[in-house]
């Protein structure tokens, strides 16, 4: 067996403790986006939808009954097979910021990628970084039971035409830090215009009736009006909707439930205090904007 030349013999540390520094790094740097990516799948709310009640994460989640038919979200988790394990990083992006899978398919917009779409990139790959850590599950996915004509896929062009605008959240120069801030969160990370805002008779949000409340349910859950307005959160103070957010507890007494229950134990309890002290004040700084929301008779 020959013998390599001492220059090499030299070498052969030194080229595997830099290859181990560089591995190193790279698993630092991949570690590190995970952590992120925590941060960002609990405010997205990823979990609620999901994860049925005893199920494995992030295998698929219960029903969610609406007006144009009974959704079911998928298993995202990393199998191959089942989940999301052969995505690519474009793959993922392309499904959250254009609303398209992998195959070509459009998504219906009950998964909100209209919200998503303004994440940045960054938060995107974090996400995404995050999810590859989560347990596979061999679990298929459900399909949807959506009434006709909604069940056409082919519907969702059009729909996208009117009612989505693809593009990353610019910030406003009109506005300060703490504003522009809360405006990501509420807009595309915690997504709270899809339920608070009402829909038209194709499923579009009025965006000029912002955060007004909906008409329609979602769930068990009609969405309150969150403006200032009498009909909305006018009695709250900025203080109260960050409490809420975080415990759960309403300023009269009692407790949020149901849907908003579980966007409190999962997504908003988890965020950081400032993060939900800037979506108080976003929404307390909103145009007080009367609900539409008619209460049947009894």
């Amino acid at each position: 067996m020959k013998r390599r030349p001492a220059k090499a013999r030299r070498f052969i540390p030194l080229a595997c403790a830099l290859a181990l520094v560089a591995a190193s790094g790279v698993a630092h740097a991949q570690s590190g986006a995970a952590d992120r990516g925590k941060y960002i799948f609990d405010s997205a709310g990823c979990y609620g939808c999901h994860t049925e009640p005893g199920g494995a994460p992030m295998a698929g989640g219960p029903a969610l009954r609406t007006a144009y038919g009974t959704f079911y979200a998928p298993n995202i988790t990393p199998d191959p097979e089942f989940g999301i394990g052969q995505w690519s990083d474009a793959d993922f992006t392309r499904a959250l910021r254009e609303g398209v899978s992998p195959r070509g398919e459009h998504y219906f917009p009950v998964f909100p990628y209209p919200a998503y779409t303004k994440m940045t990139t960054p938060d995107l790959l974090d996400l995404r970084a995050y999810l590859t850590t989560i347990a596979p599950s061999k679990k298929p996915s459900r399909s949807h039971d959506v009434n006709f004509p909604y069940s056409i896929r082919l519907t969702l062009l059009p729909w996208k035409w009117l009612n989505f605008t693809a593009g990353e959240f610019k910030p406003d120069a009109g506005h300060d830090a703490q504003w522009n801030r809360a405006a990501y969160l509420v807009e595309a990370l915690t997504h709270c215009g899809e339920c608070h805002t009402p829909r038209n008779w194709l499923g579009g949000l009025e965006r000029g009736q912002w955060m007004s409340g909906a008409r329609m349910p979602v769930g068990d859950l009609i969405a309150s009006n969150l403006t200032p307005d009498k009909t909305g959160l006018a009695s709250w103070s900025a203080a109260d909707i960050a409490d809420a957010l975080e415990t759960g507890t309403l300023p009269e007494g009692g407790t949020l439930g149901g849907e908003m229950g579980e966007v409190v134990k999962n997504s908003t309890a988890k965020m950081r205090p400032e993060d939900r002290e800037a979506i108080a004040a976003y929404l307390k700084a909103l145009p007080p904007l009367p609900t539409t929301v008619k209460k049947k008779e009894k």
